[in-house]
């Protein structure tokens, strides 16, 4: 028996026989219940960092806890390996994007095994692996043929020196994040999956999610943002503009209409006006985040054009204007400046008519607005509209314009159609040819995958695959005649929007999923991963999800059952002020700290020069403030174990994560005090324990153990408080320490010792197993059943009950747990600590709740 706890050693053994003995192995069952695990796959950056920890850490524990439940478990793990960190890396290394990513797949897939985290390597994928994405490409094709995807042009941001399109977080202060230059708007070819054709059925869905959070829901709500509003049409010479509305109460008080810098009316205006030319050439160069529009300031220029008011026939003024974009509706506006507040101040700012057409119920028009007054009311100024609520002139506004077909009732949502091109290399080729006689043809299937060449030279500007003429020169499978390739690849979120799925059955060469088997495993039982995943990744898996189901592929209309959405890991950073005004990141590894009291930071110092730092502010763990700690280097010194107990511990899992070495270095001590505390447990001679031969003192600690065996259990099944199931496991092993050592006590120590070991195997799976057979056990202790609470040593002799007078508390009773109420009454009015409350005062009632409490109410 090993004397002292060396995790290094025994972890390499452990995971070697877990290994060996494919204990993770999963196979489908179907005469058992499954439990489909499940934590987002990273990116391959090339090593884990610690909200990689928290994350997979969370699902092993889950994992391991469901197997002990006899649950049939999967749990995969993967890579989500396209992406445009490769491409920079690649540039930054001189090495193709895929050495580059299949290097870092090795190195961060031994850091996982490291941490002990129960995978089914078995069934790992890599989305840049041809196998793959072969299935994603032959999905896509299905969806052309059935009209769910189509190409168009779309607003862009462009960068001119990179060659590229950026994604609008890689927009700052208007220029590109890697070359600096000035970004473009442009309008460039793009192909589209219609989202929106399933846009009611995700939103209406959402109310059948009960294991997910409110607010992944609300997020995803407000992202769909269904509307019910009115189509309008106002006539532009012989031409309809046509605007949507969700205020067609407000359509009196129209004084102008706002259109796109890219509307064909805008472009034709600027042909005779060299002023408007300018304007749109200036909007090309803004950003098309609806974040950005909303921050800048609002400019335009009148077309000279003018349109019909549908209703009074007058002519309002048609501008272009910097904040309305082509891809949102049709382009166009209508602007009711007395009642929207942003119309209000462009109206201000170009003196253009403001018309107050609501008023607050019983209230007189304003004379003077000094802003815009956006409440629902009563209409004024309105003509036969006059005196009608704004509820009431929504349906007369409406029918209205039905009846004269200008317009009609139409329901609208922000969701827009999910823009799947991308102008970059390192990702799935889309598998279309362009022809110039056939014009736009797929791939036939039996040349898929269109694979992507991987030995390439990865330049400054532009795409590889541009350059390629071997891979965009091909025949037209139709005419034979000379064609061209498609060069753009898809988004990633295309491949991380099924992998879920695929895990299901991996290795499957005839098909995109083995329906048997995709349909034994789904939906997820449990998904976890970051909240900021919430409405793009979600969002896209669960339209993703459908359109496996119309296929015929997956059944059910959600992947994912349960979600959980870990809180972020946190540490302190620390800083010099550097040059041009930018700071220079310390990482707290490199700093001597001192702390108050409290354990609050009040100085810090350099190490190399012994001089002081700034203090900067408690802070997401990331490479641009430096404040990561290295999960590998605590795991070489602490052990995998206790860096899984601290994450563990620290917080509960929604719950952000502040990094603390006193807590890491404080679950490593009670990791060695279990250890010492089993070894010098199992050197007693210790009787079978024999439950009618327990005296009080061995029964109180007895129940202590089993009422532990039930909140643990609680807690890590239920409730999924990994912190509270660990303090009640360190409470437990104090109680077992303290207890007077007798024959029987040392059998209730060792049973308590036991349920502690398995309660905590999955948390701490190395050292758990370890001391599983050192308390004389075979076989692995993760395969052994959760444990059952005794209800018998549950039973109490004695219960609290707690005393107040009036309401507050005065005094704690125990007493027999089949004592009578009046008997509990007479002990609560003749304790000392409540007749000092009872002195010079009447006893109106007294209400006993047995076993709980007495309430004494005194006048």
């Amino acid at each position: 028996m090993q004397a002292q706890y060396t995790p290094e050693t025994l972890e390499a053994d452990i995971q070697k026989r877990w290994e060996t003995e494919k204990v993770f192995k999963a196979v489908e069952n179907p005469e058992q219940e499954k439990f489909y695990c499940l934590s987002m796959f990273p990116y391959p950056s090339g090593r884990l960092h610690m909200g990689h920890v928290r994350n997979y850490t969370i699902g092993d524990v889950i994992s391991r806890f469901q197997r002990m439940q006899g649950k049939n478990v999967l749990q995969p793990m993967g890579w989500d390996a396209f992406g445009l960190p490769a491409e920079n890396a690649a540039i930054q290394h001189n090495v193709p994007p895929a050495k580059w990513t299949r290097e870092n797949i090795a190195y961060m897939r031994n850091q996982l095994k490291r941490l002990g985290l129960g995978y089914d390597w078995e069934r790992e994928i890599a989305t840049c692996n041809r196998d793959y994405y072969r299935w994603e490409q032959w999905l896509f094709i299905r969806l052309y043929q059935k009209g769910m995807i189509y190409k168009k042009t779309s607003p862009v941001n462009w960068d001119p020196v990179d060659q590229t399109v950026l994604a609008n977080e890689q927009v700052i202060d208007g220029r590109g994040w890697r070359s600096g230059a000035l970004v473009e708007r442009r309008e460039i070819p793009q192909w589209f999956l219609k989202i929106t054709a399933y846009a009611e059925e995700l939103l209406l869905d959402l109310d059948g999610l009960e294991g997910w959070p409110d607010s992944v829901k609300t997020m995803q709500r407000n992202w769909i943002g269904r509307s019910e509003g009115v189509e309008i049409h106002f006539k532009v010479g012989d031409e309809d503009l046509t605007v949507f509305t969700t205020r067609p109460d407000t359509l009196m008080g129209v004084t102008y209409v706002a259109i796109a810098a890219e509307h064909p009316l805008a472009q034709q205006a600027a042909q005779q006006n060299p002023a408007l030319a300018a304007f749109i050439e200036e909007c090309a160069h803004t950003e098309t985040a609806e974040a950005a529009m909303e921050t800048m300031e609002k400019r335009g220029v009148a077309t000279g054009l003018t349109a019909i008011h549908p209703i009074t026939g007058e002519s309002v003024p048609v501008w272009v204007a910097n904040f309305v974009l082509m891809g949102y509706g049709s382009g166009a506006v209508m602007s009711v400046p007395a009642h929207d507040q942003r119309d209000f101040e462009f109206a201000q700012k170009y003196n253009l008519p403001i018309k107050q057409v609501i008023v607050r119920t019983g209230e007189a028009e304003i004379a003077d607005l000094t802003a815009a007054m956006t409440e629902k009311g009563v209409l004024i100024n309105s003509g036969n509209f006059n005196g009608l609520s704004s509820e009431q002139a929504f349906n007369e506004i409406a029918a209205f314009l039905t009846a004269q077909n200008k317009g009609q009732r139409r329901v609208n949502y922000r969701l827009r159609d999910w823009g799947v091109s991308r102008q970059r290399y390192w990702g799935c080729p889309i598998p279309m040819i362009e022809c110039p006689h056939c014009g736009t043809v797929p791939v036939p299937e039996k040349d898929l995958p269109v694979v992507l060449p991987e030995e390439v030279q990865m330049a400054e500007v532009g795409s590889p695959l541009k350059q390629d003429s071997s891979f965009y020169t091909v025949k037209c499978p139709q005419c034979g005649a000379d064609a061209k390739r498609e060069t753009d690849t898809f988004d990633t979120f295309m491949e991380s929007s099924w992998y879920y799925a695929r895990f299901s059955s991996p290795d499957c060469d005839s098909a995109m999923l083995d329906k048997e088997k995709v349909n034994y495993w789904l939906p997820v039982d449990q998904y976890i991963g970051g909240i900021e995943h919430a409405i793009l990744h979600l969002l896209y898996a669960r339209f993703y999800h459908r359109l496996l189901r119309d296929e015929g592929l997956v059944q059910g209309n959600e992947p994912f059952k349960r979600l959980l959405t870990q809180g972020m890991v946190i540490a302190e950073t620390f800083y010099r002020d550097g040059k041009n005004g930018k700071n220079d990141w310390i990482n707290p590894a490199d700093v001597d700290i001192e702390r108050d009291a409290k354990g609050r930071v009040v100085g810090a110092k350099l190490k190399t020069d012994g001089l002081p730092v700034n203090i900067g502010n408690t802070e997401k763990m990331s490479k641009s403030k430096n404040n990561g700690v290295d999960p590998q280097i605590m795991i070489e010194r602490y052990g995998a174990d206790t860096v899984r107990l601290f994450m563990m511990f620290a917080a509960p899992p929604e719950q952000s994560l502040e990094w603390s070495d006193a807590g890491v270095e404080g679950s490593a001590r009670f990791l060695k005090r279990l250890w010492r505390q089993v070894v010098t447990q199992i050197e007693l001679e210790t009787p079978a324990l024999d439950v009618n031969a327990l005296g009080k003192a061995e029964k109180e600690v007895r129940r202590q153990v089993h009422e532990a065996i039930v909140k643990i259990g609680d807690d890590i099944g239920r409730r999924y408080t990994f912190n509270t199931a660990i303090a009640a496991a360190m409470e437990l092993i104090n109680t077992l320490g303290r207890a007077e050592d007798s024959p029987q006590m040392r059998t209730v120590i060792k049973e308590g010792l036991e349920a502690v070991v398995l309660m905590l195997s999955p948390i701490v799976p190395h050292i758990t197993q370890a001391l599983w057979e050192i308390l004389g056990h075979d076989g692995l202790v993760m395969q052994q059943a959760w444990l059952k609470a005794d209800p018998a040593a549950l039973t109490r002799d004695s219960v609290e009950v707690v005393v107040q007078v009036n309401g507050k508390l005065r005094a704690h009773l125990h007493v027999a747990n089949d004592l009578d109420n009046a008997a509990i009454e007479h002990l609560a009015l003749n304790d000392p600590h409540v007749q000092r409350f009872l002195e010079g005062k009447t006893v109106k009632k007294v209400v006993v709740v047995k076993g709980k409490l007495v309430n004494v109410v005194v006048a």
